[in-house]
């Protein structure tokens, strides 16, 4: 069987590499001309970069002693007068000064930059100095003053940049100006028709509702980009996030929906408040209705989020961004074929409605069919999402967009630890066997609706308002799952449980975004408010005894049992957030981030069988502190303090209502751009989570509120290009997370269930640049997963693992071709685990095949 895999891996290979050479024969001469060009480009676009931003490796060594510091320290020599006076060439700005001046000059869009350290501007009549249109081509001149005593000159060319040489007479310095004129050229035309293309993504709009750069926020997060997804053929949200360090894949690929735990804590998706996000909206089970082709990359904040986004799980939260309309014409077809009969169409369109290109478009649509290596398990599901992206004036801009999705699948229930895991007197347990009924459906359908308009109302304050609708439906929902294990080891006791549920989300979220100073303190101000409703239409279901199940021998369709147990209810969850954060530059190099939010909340819950009715509210304050040090640009150091609360609900013996529960977390950590296309971040951090639920000892049937838990981990990733065509997306993760108070005091000291210690993922590829074989590129994973405890009571470990996976693929020009292997030695591995009575095995060997084309 090893020796065939090989084999078809390397027929694919021959079969990617033969086209590649007949391409390139064709395409070599009318290449020459154009790679030249590009070279040019390249080149170009690369030295401007990095005049912006200084690396590591280019920064001088700092002084280590008070003398060394005091020696490099020059005192600050003042500009007492500014001039511009015409010259044949352009003109010369001159400077007055009682000391020679080192200015240090680059260039920004038109703009000729001369920033002079050790200096400050004192005219005696203004605080700065500007003249407008001095010379023919040169728009304008200024001087102004900067804080850490800098003094920037900036000369403003018309059509282009001008240029200036710099010299020095008594008591003066002389820039001698003269501009660029354009001449007329064949005009070269750049159409960007995709998304950001590469690993390496500076910025996210997650931690702070505004787009920041990453090395700017003083808290852990990782952003799964679209080429990754791409280059894994990513089909479900575990594929992404298995490349985030500190989160954990607990149910598997074959599960109707995803189940993760971040930092060591689950996030658990069925809750009436979720942690999961559609585009900075909160969106409960979004999990569990999902399809990737829509979506442009997954952003995961690590540690508690509650100060922007409400309620949510003290781990993190997971935000998931949809593909929007592009003003450039923009169209994809693909198809992918792979194991256990998986089929998969989809089209990307996107462009301008209208010559002005003021109403954009994209329309995204799949249909996905699988099997799997499990007996009776298969699902289809259907998407199809609009975005529709109006300009309505140069300053306010609406866009509406809408998912529709239907997933039809059969019901994974696991398999018993004893057999699988651990050893059965009966042998092992078969690799492929269904423990349920092969009509144990699970169908879900819904929509997503989001309006949002966006309006500048000048360069330093906007508005930013959304309104999203989601309906969740379980049309069907017909489980079988484990009950008990006969002492014979061999029989499954079983139950059945037969549901409906009718759920609609609203979420209202307005924003306002101001920038302003105080003094030489600069300020980006966030003002919000969120509402939002559950509404829990129906919950309704039946459950009974199921015919045991032969693990060994087993026998489908024998009749159920009436069932002996109902319910049906309705609920209702309302949320109120109010929250302010402001991030603060004191200086260039030293930045803080504040946040305060208020949350009240109140839920109705109705007994239909009973005819009963309770009632629930509470409210919380939610803070966050944090500080970014850079001692020079591309490193950060930094450090935060952050709160989380999630609504616990119920009542305990003696009718009094829970307190939400919490989650505080302190976290320090590095980042650091180690150039312009590669970044490392190292997180330590130690999360609490408390007033968690145990067990009342004096009354077993209720519960009270004073369990804790708590994870301490690091965390190390790095992310981006190392050469031109090799990426790298990988990460470490080490994380102690345990029980450390609790009433049964058996559990406290055990770690949390299926939370490993040690995690690992590295994913990287490489493309070949240029020759014969330009286009053809190769890519390899390594997934470690440490060993686990199978439940909170530490009564079995599920093992760790080691996955392989890689790819082939060949791009030409609009045209790519695919081949992924995931699971390579086929290892017989466990992803995670509910109970002794249901672990979940995780897939084995697999190929996948993808041919698109973009036009």
């Amino acid at each position: 069987m090893m020796q065939l895999r090989w084999l078809t891996i390397l027929s694919c290979f021959s079969v990617l590499i033969a086209p590649s050479a007949w391409a390139d024969s064709v395409e070599q001469g009318k290449n020459t001309s154009r790679n030249l060009l590009t070279e040019r480009l390249r080149e170009s676009q690369h030295s401007q970069h990095n005049n912006e931003i200084p690396h590591l490796h280019d920064i001088a060594q700092p002084a280590k002693t008070v003398e060394q510091w005091l020696s490099q320290t020059p005192s600050v020599i003042e500009v007492t007068g500014v001039s511009v006076s015409a010259t044949d060439f352009g003109l010369d700005v001159i400077l007055d000064t009682s000391a020679e001046l080192a200015p240090v000059t680059s260039v920004i869009g038109n703009t000729l930059i001369a920033d002079i350290p050790n200096a400050v501007l004192a005219l005696p009549n203004a605080q700065d100095f500007q003249q407008i249109d001095p010379v023919a081509e040169i728009a304008s001149v200024s001087v102004t003053n900067l804080p850490n005593n800098y003094v920037r000159v900036a000369i403003t060319g018309v059509d282009a940049p001008p240029t200036a040489e710099v010299r020095t007479q008594a008591q003066s310095l002389i820039l001698s100006v003269t501009p660029e004129f354009t001449e007329a050229e064949e005009e070269i035309q750049i159409v960007v028709t995709g998304e950001q293309d590469g690993y390496f993504v500076p910025d996210a709009s997650t931690a702070t509702r505004t787009d920041t750069p990453l090395r700017d926020i003083p808290q852990s997060i990782q952003v799964v980009p679209q080429q990754v997804l791409r280059d894994q053929q990513a089909v479900r949200l575990e594929d992404a996030l298995q490349n985030v360090s500190g989160v954990t894949q607990i149910t598997p690929r074959s599960w109707p929906g995803s189940d993760f735990a971040i930092r060591g804590f689950r996030i658990d998706e069925f809750s009436f408040f979720g942690t999961t996000l559609r585009d900075g909206l909160q969106d409960p089970v979004g999990t569990y209705l999902l399809e990737l082709t829509s979506i442009d990359r997954v952003e995961v904040l690590k540690g508690p989020s509650s100060v922007l986004f409400g309620s949510a799980n003290p781990g993190g939260t997971i935000n998931i961004i949809t593909k929007q309309p592009l003003p450039d014409p923009f169209y994809e077809l693909s198809a992918t074929v792979g194991s256990y009969d998986f089929y998969r169409g989809a089209i990307d369109l996107t462009g301008s409605l209208n010559d002005s290109q003021t109403v954009l478009y994209r329309l995204n649509a799949s249909y996905r069919s699988a099997g799997s290596f499990i007996d009776f398990v298969e699902n289809q599901n259907i998407s199809i999402a609009p975005v529709l992206d109006w300009r309505i004036g140069e300053n306010t801009t609406l866009t509406f967009s809408g998912e529709y999705l239907s997933l039809n699948s059969v019901f994974t229930p696991g398999q018993p630890a004893v057999g699988t895991i651990l050893l059965n007197p009966n042998g092992a347990i078969a690799r492929n066997l269904y423990i349920g009924e092969p009509d144990s459906n699970f169908d879900q359908n819904g929509i997503r609706v989001r309006a949002e308009l966006e309006h500048q109302f000048s360069d330093n304050w906007s508005l930013r308002s959304a309104f999203g609708l989601r309906t969740y439906r379980e049309t069907r929902r017909n489980l079988v799952f484990p009950d008990s294990l006969s002492p014979d080891n061999r029989t499954l006791n079983r139950r059945y449980l037969v549901d409906f549920n009718e759920q609609d989300i609203y979420s209202f979220a307005t924003d306002i975004v101001g920038k302003f100073s105080t003094g030489s303190v600069e300020h980006q101000l966030l003002l919000g408010t969120t509402l939002a409703r559950i509404d829990y239409i129906r919950s309704e279901g039946s459950s009974g005894t199921a015919p045991p199940l032969d693990l060994f021998n087993p026998v489908y369709g024998q009749p159920l049992t009436p069932p002996v147990e109902f319910y049906d209810s309705t609920s209702v969850s309302d949320s109120l957030g109010i929250y302010i954060q402001d991030q603060v530059t004191i200086t260039d190099n030293l930045k803080l981030l504040l946040g305060l939010r208020f949350d009240a909340f109140e839920q109705t819950n109705r007994d239909l069988l009973e005819d009963t009715r309770t009632n629930q509210s509470g409210n919380a304050f939610s803070p966050r502190v944090g500080i970014v040090y850079q001692p020079v640009e591309p490193l950060s150091l930094y450090a935060s303090y952050s709160r989380s609360f999630t609504p616990t609900i119920g009542l305990a013996f003696d009718g009094s209502q829970f307190e939400p529960g919490r989650g505080t977390q302190y976290e320090i950590g590095v980042k650091a751009d180690l150039n312009d296309q590669l970044s490392a971040t190292l997180a330590l951090y130690d999360l609490t989570r408390s007033n968690v639920l145990t067990e009342d000892p004096v009354n077993p049937n209720f519960s009270i509120q004073t369990g804790e838990q708590r994870s301490r981990g690091v965390e190390l990733n790095l992310t981006g290009e190392i050469l031109p065509g090799w990426n790298i997306f990988a990460g470490y993760a080490y994380t102690d997370a345990t029980v450390t108070d609790d009433t049964d005091s058996s559990l406290v000291g055990n770690f949390l269930n299926n939370i490993p210690e040690n995690s690992f993922n590295l994913w990287t590829t490489y493309e070949i640049q240029e020759g014969a074989l330009q286009g053809l590129g190769v890519g390899a994973g390594l997934f470690f997963v440490g060993e686990r405890q199978g439940d909170l009571a530490n009564t079995f470990q599920v093992p760790s693992y080691l996955r392989t996976d890689a790819a082939i693929f060949y791009n030409r020009e609009q045209f790519q071709i695919q081949i992924n292997f995931k699971n390579l030695f086929d290892v017989d591995y466990f992803s995670g685990a509910f109970n002794s009575l249901r672990v979940f095995r995780g897939e084995p060997f697999t190929i996948q095949g993808t041919i698109s084309w973009q036009f």
